[in-house]
């Protein structure tokens, strides 16, 4: 394998390109909701969970080739074998994303008419515009399995650099082509479909650059698939039972809500999922190395990457988490400048946020989990949770709509930290939970509720705009200063003694 960059220069370049796409993504939002209107921003939600659903017929392969080209870097000789992987699986990927495109297209009439509330947007429109996200999801779907190759390969600055690119490509040839061409959807989804095959063609050629050279040329080898359909399977079976969970509730309010209110859940949770921008590059840089320290049998090592990795998501990820909550209407206010929108998403967004930010913090968990192979926990836990919180979505949604789906979305994340980690670590660094709540999670937090909410209640009432934004980036920077404070002692082995 090629030289590797260091975990910090992937968490860096994570970041950096996580930042940037959520921030094109939320500039975007009011210009696009401003030329097609919040109903038409609901099929945006409605292409999403689309995505997501489908999704399931990636049947674990991106994160166990993934897993298997970081084994692999920990090898020698093994060059043929890691081309073949890769050749292997994106054969799979290939086939599998026309399929989907196929069945998509073919499926769009009947989803149109059956499923979709679609209110003033005419049936045609959404028809054609379901057909297009087919076309889209096709040529995006091959993507997966590239970035988990580079994923693995830890060739992560080049990812980064690839999807900023081309996420600066798509939202501002979108917004061109609705002003210069023609404001609606089709026009938006065709450009999807465009942009999303340059990014999987560009994913598709470094991955191959990435890999060790060989003598003979990368083949299809069945042999590769049953080795590694074990913990492809235990993926699967995680993705199965987590889409229910993560999708279920907006494949309910599309059927039962007009497009219109769906437009709004979709708001807040586009926000609100934001928060995977903090999360996924620290589980993108994490699970190839704690892979690693698992194969050498380096326990010490894998104690200190966990707390080290829990404690830099909570130092980024709280205060801004605090700042949006305490300051929600605010900052709506400022970033949509529609009243009304603004009501409508509001409580939504704040419920969301609070359950988002719970379920990022079980990122870093979770790979632990991955690192040792260990599926079957994962699958387990989402099958009993969705048996539990499946009739109270139904519930409560039928009461109180969107609210009613984002209590749900909050509980279910509150039980994952209660209840997960202390099982986890009956089998996985037993020593360690202390530390990861007390110091890794509810110190920094703590401190940072102090700062925010001492801020938020001295906001000057009735204050400017301008002065309101101005309070809000000063209460957001004297919240990071806080957080940084909670987690300036890195003394492990003393926190490990106390804990005892």
């Amino acid at each position: 394998m090629k030289a590797l960059p260091s975990l910090r220069h992937n968490i860096i370049a994570n970041y950096s390109g996580r930042a940037w796409t959520s921030l094109l993504s939320l500039a975007f939002v009011p210009l696009y909701i401003k030329l097609m209107g919040v109903e038409v921003y609901g099929l945006l939600g409605v292409f999403m969970s689309l995505g997501a659903l489908l999704s399931l017929l990636d049947m674990g392969l991106s994160a166990t080739l993934s897993r298997e080209l970081s084994r692999l870097s920990t090898v020698s000789d093994t060059a043929d074998e890691a081309r073949n992987l890769v050749r292997t699986f994106e054969v799979v990927y290939w086939g599998t994303g026309v399929l989907i495109g196929i069945v998509v297209v073919l499926m769009a009439p009947l989803i149109a008419r059956y499923w979709i509330n679609t209110g003033e947007v005419s049936y045609e429109t959404v028809e054609y515009a379901l057909k297009l996200m087919g076309i889209s999801i096709a040529f995006q779907w091959p993507g997966g399995i590239y970035t988990g190759g580079l994923i693995g390969l830890q060739r992560q600055v080049v990812l980064n650099v690839i999807r900023s690119v081309m996420v600066t490509v798509q939202h501002v040839g979108a917004l061109l082509v609705l002003v210069l061409i023609s404001p609606t959807v089709l026009t938006f989804f065709l450009w999807q479909s465009f942009v999303g095959l340059m990014t999987t063609i560009a994913l598709g050629i470094w991955v191959w650059k990435s890999l060790a050279g060989s003598c003979s040329a990368a083949k299809f080898d069945r042999i590769l698939l049953v080795k590694n359909w074990r913990f492809a399977t235990g993926m699967t079976g995680i993705s199965l039972v987590t889409i229910l969970l993560t999708q279920l509730d907006k494949i309910i309010l599309s059927k039962m809500l007009p497009l219109e209110v769906f437009g709004y859940y979709m708001l807040a949770f586009n926000v609100a999922n934001s928060l995977n921008n903090f999360s996924f590059p620290i589980y993108s840089a994490l699970l190839p190395k704690f892979t690693q320290l698992v194969a050498m049998g380096d326990v010490e090592g894998l104690a200190s990457l966990y707390h080290k990795g829990t404690r830099l998501l909570s130092t980024l990820m709280i205060p801004i988490v605090t700042t949006v909550i305490f300051f929600s209407n605010e900052i709506l206010a400022l970033w949509l400048n529609d009243p009304a929108v603004s009501e409508n998403v509001q409580p939504i967004l704040v419920l969301l946020m609070i359950g988002t930010a719970l379920n990022a913090l079980m990122v870093v968990p979770f790979s632990l989990q991955l690192a040792h192979g260990w599926t079957r926990f994962s699958i387990y836990k989402n099958l009993i949770a969705s048996l539990l919180l499946v009739p109270l979505l139904l519930i409560l949604v039928n009461r109180h709509q969107g609210i009613g789906a984002a209590i749900v979305w909050l509980v279910l994340n509150l039980g994952y930290l209660v209840i997960e980690v202390p099982i986890m670590h009956r089998r996985l660094l037993k020593k360690e939970m202390r530390i990861w709540y007390r110091r890794d999670i509810i110190q920094p937090l703590l401190q940072v509720l102090v700062v925010v909410l001492s801020l938020y209640i001295a906001l000057p009432d009735n204050a400017s705009q301008s002065i309101t934004f101005a309070w809000i980036l000063v209460t957001l920077i004297f919240s990071y200063a806080a957080s940084a404070w909670g987690t300036r002692y890195s003394d492990l082995q003393k926190l490990r003694a106390d804990a005892l």
